[in-house]
C-alpha cells in the first residue's frame, strides 16, 4: 500500500515538472503581431508563401522561436490600423503581444492622405502599443511619384521621424529590394510575388532579430 502511495506521489511530481516546462517553454516563445495592410495580409499569395508564414520560418530556422500573426488587411490605412490596434494586441491563449511590426501607409500615400494625418495615426498605435510593454518596428513607406516633391518628402519623412521620437527600430523601406523590379512582383506592380516576399524576408530579419533581443 505504501509503495502504491508513493507510486503516486511520483506521478503527481512528475506532472507538475512536465507541465511547469511546457509552461516556460510557452512563455519563451516570442508572440509578434504584424499590424498591416494587403502586403503583409498576403494579397495574392498562396498561404505558405506570405510575409508572416515566411518570417516565422526564418526566425525559427535562425533559432528564433516565435509566433508570427497576421493582423494584415487589405486596402487599410493607418486610421484602420489604429482602430484594429487593441483588437490585435490582445491577449491570446492567455498571452500577451511581445512585440509589434507596424506595416501601414502605402494605401494613405496611394489616396493622397494628408501625411500629417498619417503621421498622428502611427505616432498613436506605437505609442498604445508602448504603453502595453510592447517593442516595436516600424517600416517605412514611400510616397507614389505622381504625387509631387512636396507630398512625397512629408510622406517619407514620417518613419524616421516617428522611429527618432519614440526610439523604436525602424526598417527605412518595407518594399525594399522589390518595388519596381518587375520579376519580384504579380503582374499588378504593386504586390510581391513569393519570391519578392522572400526578398523582404531576407532583408527585415536582421531588424526583427533586434526588435526581440532588445529587452
Amino acid at each position: 500500500m505504501h509503495r502504491f502511495g508513493y507510486g503516486l506521489v511520483a506521478l503527481f511530481v512528475n506532472a507538475v515538472v512536465i507541465l511547469t516546462c511546457f509552461s516556460a517553454a510557452a512563455a519563451e516563445v516570442t508572440r509578434i503581431v504584424v499590424l498591416g495592410d494587403s502586403l503583409t495580409a498576403g494579397y495574392g499569395l498562396a498561404r505558405p508563401t506570405s510575409f508572416t508564414v515566411r518570417l516565422q520560418s526564418a526566425l525559427r530556422g535562425a533559432d528564433n522561436p516565435a509566433i508570427i500573426e497576421n493582423a494584415g488587411v487589405s486596402g487599410d490605412t493607418s486610421a484602420g490600423g489604429l482602430a484594429r490596434l487593441d483588437w490585435a494586441l490582445a491577449p491570446k491563449d492567455g498571452k500577451p503581444a511581445d512585440a509589434l511590426i507596424i506595416e501601414l501607409g502605402a494605401n494613405d500615400g496611394l489616396r493622397g492622405i494628408d501625411p500629417a494625418s498619417t503621421e498622428q495615426n502611427l505616432d498613436a498605435i506605437v505609442e498604445k502599443a508602448r504603453a502595453r510593454g510592447v517593442r516595436v518596428l516600424l517600416a517605412g513607406m514611400r510616397a507614389p511619384p505622381n504625387l509631387g516633391r512636396e507630398y512625397g518628402t512629408e510622406f517619407n519623412e514620417i518613419f524616421p521621424r516617428l522611429a527618432k521620437k519614440h526610439g523604436i527600430v525602424l526598417y527605412p523601406f518595407f518594399l525594399d529590394g522589390v518595388a519596381a523590379i518587375s520579376h519580384l512582383n504579380q503582374r499588378d506592380g504593386i504586390h510581391p510575388n513569393a519570391t519578392g516576399v522572400d526578398v523582404i524576408v531576407e532583408r527585415i530579419l536582421p531588424y526583427v532579430k533586434n526588435l526581440i533581443a532588445d529587452p
